[in-house]
């Protein structure tokens, strides 16, 4: 049975796809979209249920950032990215979550991750300064979550090196409006932040390596919900590949709605075509395939979690690898029908264009990247060990 947070995207269903042209045209989402998303609840989806989530299994929130994004690609996106943050901010310092949604269980956060900045250590914190991009939906957010290099006081970064993540609040940086003009996934308002000397207590900081491992950040937060015990690697790559599938299932629906009544240049009426009939089963096929693949994944994970079964680097690594494949999967079949769409798909009024040019800026995230993570899994695949990069991002 659905969640009922996905029962309510399909109930507005209509709305969120009839928001997508203005969400495209105004750079950001739309203030209709960005109610739509307050209205149904995905963003609180992985929030804890004493600060007013549902703290949900992650298949519920990967269907509904997938429904959403079937409507509109970038309204999907900015759930997919932003609804990560707060299952983050669950293994952080209960002091941070009281201050995030103590006053207001609806309260926003962006990124991103990279670690395009510096942290220097100070007696009880961090002083932050950089200049990050892609930071999805930020311009609805009220806190952003950083990747920083952590750096002693002579600015020299630490040894070994060290990542972290920082809480930072909206008086602390500063977003480049125009910095996101872009050929897809254009309504994200996915803009640049910098930050110029921040202070950022202790309190609000995780190190990547904690959050990467899951359990033990559960552990040190005091969580025992099995949801907060995955790994970083899995979730947050769960909501950036659930956006992208969705919005191939958009491309699919948006295809056989055009497809439906046309007629090729041949004469020719599609249904009639039974080429292009077969193109179309080939490619719900994959993109169904694609769906199926990346739930089962982070269900698995969830499984082992709950049943108290240590989750290996090994685990990770094989769904992590489905799941970039799912992606390119999807997009590759979009391509397909897309291909036999006629001339006049490509025209600027026609949705499907639109999903067509989402999911190719979708796939170019770096989380999709199959040529490393590949190499690393095949090693582990024959009992050998990754080392060094081949272990990033898994």
């Amino acid at each position: 049975m659905s969640h009922e947070v996905v029962r309510r995207v399909e109930e507005v269903a209509g709305k969120f796809a009839a928001a997508a042209d203005a969400t495209e045209r105004g750079g950001k989402l739309s203030d209709e979209s960005v109610a739509l998303v307050r209205e149904t609840g995905v963003m609180r989806l992985l929030q804890p249920a004493e600060f007013g989530g549902y703290a949900a299994h992650p298949r519920d929130f990967a269907e509904a950032v997938m429904a959403v994004a079937k409507r509109c690609g970038s309204t999907g996106w900015v759930c997919g990215v932003g609804g990560v943050h707060p299952w983050e901010m669950a293994l952080l310092d209960r002091r941070l979550q009281n201050e995030l949604w103590g006053e207001n269980p609806d309260v926003w956060m962006a990124s991103p991750y990279a670690p395009q900045g510096t942290a220097t250590i100070t007696d009880d914190g961090y002083i932050v300064k950089g200049h990050w991009n892609f930071s999805s939906g930020t311009d609805h957010c009220d806190w952003v979550v950083l990747g920083a290099l952590v750096c002693t006081a002579d600015g020299a970064p630490t040894t070994p090196g060290q990542v972290i993540h920082v809480v930072i609040p909206r008086k602390d940086y500063t977003i480049i409006d125009d910095s996101w003009d872009v050929i897809g996934l254009c309504g994200t308002g996915s803009k640049d932040v910098v930050v110029d000397g921040a202070y950022v207590p202790a309190y609000r900081t995780i190190d990547s390596t904690e959050v990467a491992e899951g359990e033990l950040a559960a552990e040190r937060a005091g969580r025992t919900e099995t949801l907060y015990k995955l790994p970083f690697w899995a979730m947050f790559p769960l909501g950036i590949t659930s956006a992208v599938i969705g919005i191939c299932e958009g491309a699919l629906a948006a295809h056989l709605d055009y497809q439906r009544e046309r007629v090729n240049a041949m004469g020719t009426r599609v249904k009639d075509d039974p080429y292009v009939l077969s193109t179309i089963s080939e490619a719900a096929a994959e993109i169904a395939a694609s769906r199926t693949q990346l739930i089962d994944g982070v269900s698995r994970l969830y499984d082992l979690a709950d049943a108290g079964t240590p989750i290996s680097f090994e685990d990770r690594s094989l769904v992590r690898r489905n799941q970039v494949r799912s992606a390119w999967r999807a997009v590759d079949a979009v391509d397909e029908i897309f291909a036999r769409s006629g001339g006049n798909a490509a025209r600027k009024r026609t949705p499907l264009q639109r999903f067509w040019r989402n999911a190719h800026v979708g796939l170019q995230h770096a989380i999709h990247t199959p040529g490393s993570l590949y190499h690393s899994v095949a090693l582990t695949s024959m009992g050998v060990e990754p080392e060094g990069p081949l272990r990033a991002m898994i």
